[in-house]
């Protein structure tokens, strides 16, 4: 049995003051991230704070594309229909 899964298309910004989830740009999820992208760093960051923000384990999520670069492509172990409420809330933030 395969299970669901989602894609979730991200924007990420490292080397900020803050780390934050929520907002959009060029359709994307944004997340802001405090560690710099050296060293696959930031992207260990960005996973956590998407799970944090989904509500879920970090082991949920696998980084699909995007390793080096700031547009990113994760997939969650979860089914659309129960990430979309959380999603929408996101993609709302600024």
């Amino acid at each position: 049995m395969i299970k669901d899964r989602t894609r979730i298309s991200v924007h990420a910004t490292p080397g900020v003051r803050r780390t934050h989830v929520g907002g959009t740009h060029d359709g994307a999820l944004r997340i802001r991230v405090t560690a710099a992208a050296d060293k696959g760093r930031a992207n260990k960051v960005i996973i956590e704070a998407l799970a944090d923000a989904l509500g879920i384990r970090k082991s949920q999520i696998a980084l699909i594309s995007g390793e080096t670069n700031r547009r990113k492509l994760f997939e969650v172990g979860i089914a659309s229909n129960k990430l979309d409420p959380v999603l929408h809330r996101l993609l709302r933030e600024s």
